[in-house]
């Protein structure tokens, strides 16, 4: 047959079986046994194309073409033969005894798959203007080609389950059965290595060679970078999959934000050639993470760096031959230290971008912003130092503001995390903040939590409609009044949280004064003193057990100095969530005063007010429940209700305290 040298590619599905007469004579004629379409590749040997043509045999003697051990070859031993002309042409012929199962029945490409140099050996194509991707990210998608992962689950099941038998290419094969296409057997190959092979730490700081070993990784399971992306080389091209190893920087394990980078390169990935284009991979990153604390590494599976976008793959990988960096334009190794480092899971959480675009930022009278874009509602969390505190954090519907204050001049650490669809909190951002000049007035209270104002999930937590939507509320009197929707059968908690002055665990929730009308509830404050103070609201539904739960925030702001409000009265159980307080107010009485009093109060046969003497209160036409009394005599003075009127048993509801005389 004649075969096209012209730009299109061929692909033939062949497998051409040769048999000897002598060897036909001896064993009889009888028909020929059916090809085994699922039969693993095993390469022993082969003729390697010249570049005149001339075909010669190699026979192979001790190691293969892939390092790996074979005994010499014998007359019942299945040789393979392999040929290529200058164009890059590739043949492949498989000549075993007639009574053995042929071995090599797979797809053989004769497309100019690998190139020929001078002296007839094969080598990948290098890459060129049809393999770059443009840059900056389009945000398109996170990988280099269309991909739909619910396609891959059955085979990432199975390339997970498989075990190490004996060698290499016993492996490959195994891997293989379920593999139908170059792509198929990359993911699989991805997967086993992803899951079976664990980073040695040692052997990376000792930078010993064994370990890089494809068998001394069969049997050990472990290596480093240089293991991890020889090992999937080889495996890639027992499977006939074009494959490089990339060497180059990292921002990795040890990496701090706007570090330089000089000297021996500190990591090594790979390139995969799949559907005409190159495509990048880091096994070793997608196989888990190390743990800088304690130097151990955990399996922990990274989707995101199988053939990754190349404009996301250069914010943590910087190859030696920008070629490799497969983007149009390259970018420079200045570029790559001073850009973001946006980690992957700032990506696989479905961020899109962040602001500033460097990884360190100067503050500017005392104040850093940062800001993200997701494209979903995320949650978020920062920490400055190690600690959750001197920052404002709030929510947007796709994405967050942060405004961080440093407690003091000098260099800190900045880290953003990230919650996405899991429970569990992802650090994706991480910066160094220059403080040249710390503004002391700006002193947030140590118990403002983060995400500070309402949102997207507080309205999720069934808190809608709020008064104030954003997260500061500024004061001149030290009072405040702040409500919302409550949906059906959610209760709401609050409590007040500040650095100094008279709160404390106990009356926390003394200076708020909560009231429900409509379907909506009214949460009034009263400052102790001037300040900053963190109002918490939580929530719980009723008909569930367990406790109340964080939803945000507010911080309250006071500047004026007279401010010194008590606290409200003391409510009991008996107190309806209905019920309202129009006076007195302040749950400190004056002494030896007559004290008016005014509630609305729902389901009630009696009201009173009880000191040294008891003072009955009467219901008006408006619905209010009104009276005074003498506070003459009396260090407390109680609110009481009788809730049925064929009962005797009076129940409390508010406390009051009276002033010393």
């Amino acid at each position: 047959m004649e075969l096209k040298k012209d730009s299109n590619a061929v692909s033939i599905d062949m497998l051409l079986i040769v048999h000897s007469e002598k060897r036909r004579a001896a064993q009889g004629a009888h028909s020929d046994r059916p090809a085994d379409p699922g039969a693993p590749p095993q390469r022993r040997g082969g003729f390697q194309g010249v570049g005149n043509g001339i075909r010669r045999w190699q026979k192979l003697e001790g190691n293969d073409l892939h390092g790996n051990l074979v005994e010499k070859q014998h007359a019942q031993q299945t040789q393979v033969i392999t040929s290529y002309d200058n164009q890059g042409t590739q043949l492949t012929v498989e000549v075993h005894p007639r009574d053995a199962m042929p071995q090599l029945f797979k797809k053989f490409s004769l497309a100019k798959r690998l190139q020929v140099d001078k002296n007839g050996n094969t080598r990948p194509r290098q890459p060129g203007g049809k393999d770059t991707h443009a840059y900056p990210w389009d945000r398109s998608s996170l990988k280099s080609m269309p991909l739909d992962l619910r396609q891959f689950e059955k085979l990432d099941t199975y390339a997970s389950q498989v075990t190490v038998k004996s060698g290499l290419e016993e492996l490959v094969s195994d891997l293989l059965q379920e593999a139908h296409s170059d792509l198929e057997i990359v993911r699989a190959i991805w997967i086993w290595i992803c899951h079976h092979i664990e980073y040695d730490i040692e052997a990376a700081q000792e930078k010993d060679r064994q370990a890089f070993k494809p068998t001394a990784i069969l049997q050990t399971q472990k290596t480093n970078c240089d293991g991890y992306a020889g090992l999937f080389e080889r495996m890639c091209r027992i499977a006939g999959v074009q494959c490089m190893t990339v060497p180059g920087y990292s921002k990795g394990l040890g990496y701090q934000p706007g570090q330089s980078f000089s000297g021996e390169f500190d990591h090594a990935w790979n390139a995969v050639f799949l559907e005409g284009r190159w495509h990048l991979v880091d096994s070793t990153w997608g196989s888990g993470l190390v743990d800088s604390s304690t130097s151990k590494f955990t399996f922990l599976y990274n989707e995101f760096y199988f053939l990754t976008h190349p404009a996301l793959f250069i914010e943590d990988h910087f190859p030696d031959n920008k070629n490799w960096q497969l983007l149009k334009p390259p970018q420079s190794l200045r570029q790559f230290e001073n850009n973001m480092y946006h980690k992957s899971e700032f990506y696989n959480k479905g961020m899109l971008s962040a602001q500033p675009q460097t990884s360190i930022i100067k503050t500017v009278n005392g104040k850093a912003t940062v800001t993200i874009e997701s494209c979903a509602p995320t949650q978020f969390m920062f920490m400055l130092n190690g600690k959750q505190e001197h920052g404002l954090l709030s929510l947007r519907k796709n994405g967050m503001k942060l405004d961080v204050y440093p407690p003091t001049a000098g260099d800190h650490k900045l880290q953003i995390f990230a919650k996405g669809n899991s429970e569990i909190y992802s650090s994706v951002l991480e910066y160094t903040l220059k403080c040249h000049y710390a503004d002391m007035d700006v002193q947030l209270p140590a118990e403002l939590h983060q995400p500070v104002g309402p949102s997207w999930f507080s309205e999720q937590m069934g808190i809608t409609k709020p008064s104030h939507t954003e997260p500061v509320i500024y004061t001149s009197d030290g009072r405040c009044s702040v409500s919302f929707g409550v949906e059906e059968g959610i209760s709401v908690l609050a409590s007040l949280h500040g650095d100094d002055g008279p709160v404390t665990e106990e009356t926390q929730r003394r200076y708020i004064f909560q009231l429900h009308r409509e379907k909506r509830t009214e949460l009034k404050v009263q400052l102790p003193h001037a300040g900053k103070f963190a109002l918490k609201i939580f929530v719980k539904k009723r008909q569930e057990p367990g406790n109340y739960l964080f939803v945000f925030n507010y911080l309250i702001c006071c500047t004026n100095t007279k401010v010194n409000w008590p606290v409200f009265p003391e409510s009991f159980g008996n107190w309806g969530v209905d019920n309202e307080l129009l006076e007195p107010l302040s749950g400190v009485l004056p002494a030896n005063r007559n004290v008016p009093f005014k509630l609305k109060l729902h389901g009630i046969a009696k009201a009173l007010v009880k000191g040294q003497d008891t003072w009955p209160l009467t219901l008006s036409a408006e619905g209010y429940w009104e009276g005074s009394c003498s506070t003459a005599g009396c260090r407390e003075v109680y609110v009481m209700v009788l809730e049925n009127a064929n009962h005797s048993f009076y129940s409390y509801i508010l406390k009051y305290q009276v002033n010393a005389q």
